[in-house]
């Protein structure tokens, strides 16, 4: 059990947050969650990335107890392997959706991950400015959307992602579909009750925490729902959307200067 005045469980995103940007974790940070772990306390590595890049999660935040992934939509206890949550949505509800949306807002270009294995690629059409590699089978958008999926990604030519994801939350009901944007340049789409703060509160259930003892840190829109949902303390990082800065109780160091990981070692040294 971690001493008093320590939170239980630490959640932390990864990509802007913990992950600098050039896609590394520093040495330091992992030994600092190395440390946060040795002292009782529970660590979740909460993330947009969908099970296709489990492995690439697990290396980037080795310490992790447990992981949740697609924005919540799939869970993780890292020793085992079967999820403790798989949220996937109808092909059929999402080109309906999509139809609803660019009778709105215009032409779409649309990617989905449907397929869980590691290195899976996404289907579609690859969107503009995709900062990772990544392979993308090129699909009509029926052929896309035949069956379930895990998430959805869309972009606009006339439209800034921000403005993109009003727009959508403004047409799609929120019990047909969750949509988020995650510093891509994409709206994503995924189930409906899918976010990192229904993902958490899966986490918090299997292992007994309340989400009063839960410190999360973000940087994105997609990172909200967990800074509502926990209650020790929602820290961004200085790099944050200007929505996620205003939603934090305390702002630390950017994630290319280590921020999560020197908040983290000042909190262990009280």
């Amino acid at each position: 059990m971690p001493r008093p005045g320590l939170p239980k469980l630490i959640a932390t995103d990864l990509d802007g947050t913990l992950v600098r940007s050039d896609d590394t974790v520093s040495a330091f940070t992992h030994e600092v969650l190395d440390r946060v772990r040795a002292a009782g306390i529970r660590i979740v590595g909460a993330t947009g990335r969908g099970p296709r890049l489990s492995s690439l999660t697990r290396s980037d935040i080795r310490a992790a107890d447990f992981l949740v992934l697609a924005h919540g939509g799939w869970v993780y206890d890292v020793a085992d392997p079967r999820p403790l949550r798989a949220s996937r949505l109808s092909g059929p509800v999402l080109s309906a959706l999509l139809d609803d949306l660019e009778a709105s807002v215009g032409p779409l270009t649309v990617m989905v991950e449907a397929l869980e294995h590691p290195g899976a690629p996404l289907w579609g059409t690859r969107t503009p400015d995709w900062r990772y590699e990544v392979v993308v089978e090129e699909r009509t958008r029926s052929s896309c959307l035949a069956g379930d999926v895990i998430k959805a990604y869309a972009c606009s030519a006339s439209h800034d992602v921000d403005d993109l994801l009003a727009a959508a939350r403004l047409v799609v009901p929120a019990e047909v579909a969750s949509i988020t944007q995650a510093g891509l340049n994409v709206i994503e789409i995924c189930p409906p009750d899918v976010d990192k703060g229904t993902g958490l509160a899966v986490v918090a259930e299997a292992v007994g925490v309340d989400p009063a003892d839960v410190l999360v840190f973000g940087d994105m829109p997609n990172d909200l729902p967990m800074f509502a949902w926990a209650g020790w303390q929602r820290v961004a990082v200085a790099n944050a959307h200007p929505t996620v800065l205003a939603a934090a109780d305390e702002v630390a160091g950017a994630n290319d200067d280590d921020g999560v990981a020197v908040y983290l070692d000042r909190l262990l040294s009280r």
